[in-house]
């Protein structure tokens, strides 16, 4: 009887230590990254950069991110008076880096009188340099310094 006593307390200890341990693990991932906004900050980029009102969001290993919106999203980034369109997917995503995401899919950007694909969004210092199909085009960090509202 004492012996399955005592292997009856050493497997309760067993699992509850185990349990803290997943607790703790977790707790320090949410806490690290509790936002798709916190990932972008953890990399040095700007919030704005992901609308308003994602439904989730998934950071695999390597740092292929993948976020879901609620539908399309259409929003304008007003640059020194001109208006820059962006279209996002209800679905999009790429490699996240520190100070860049690479491989982006599911974003466009209404250049003249076509939209363009992004490739990449790059960092330096206080300017974002997007990658589009065929052209790049700058802005100042701070004009994605909050996520925009779509319509």
């Amino acid at each position: 009887m004492a012996k399955q006593h005592l292997l009856l307390v050493v497997l309760v200890a067993c699992i509850l230590h185990a349990a803290a341990t997943t607790n703790s693990a977790n707790s320090t991932v949410e806490a690290a990254a509790a936002t798709v906004y916190d990932v972008l900050a953890q990399n040095n980029l700007p919030r704005g950069l992901i609308p308003k009102g994602v439904q989730s969001y998934v950071l695999h290993a390597g740092g292929a991110l993948e976020v879901t919106l609620p539908g399309e999203c259409n929003f304008f980034v007003t640059i020194a008076g001109k208006p820059f369109k962006f279209r996002y997917g209800s679905s999009v995503g790429g490699v996240i880096k520190s100070g860049s995401i690479s491989q982006v899919h599911g974003v466009r950007m209404q250049a003249a009188f076509a939209w363009l694909g992004f490739n990449q969004v790059q960092r330096v210092g206080d300017t974002l340099t997007i990658t589009l199909e065929n052209t790049k085009q700058s802005f100042p960090v701070s004009a994605f310094a909050q996520s925009p509202s779509c319509t």
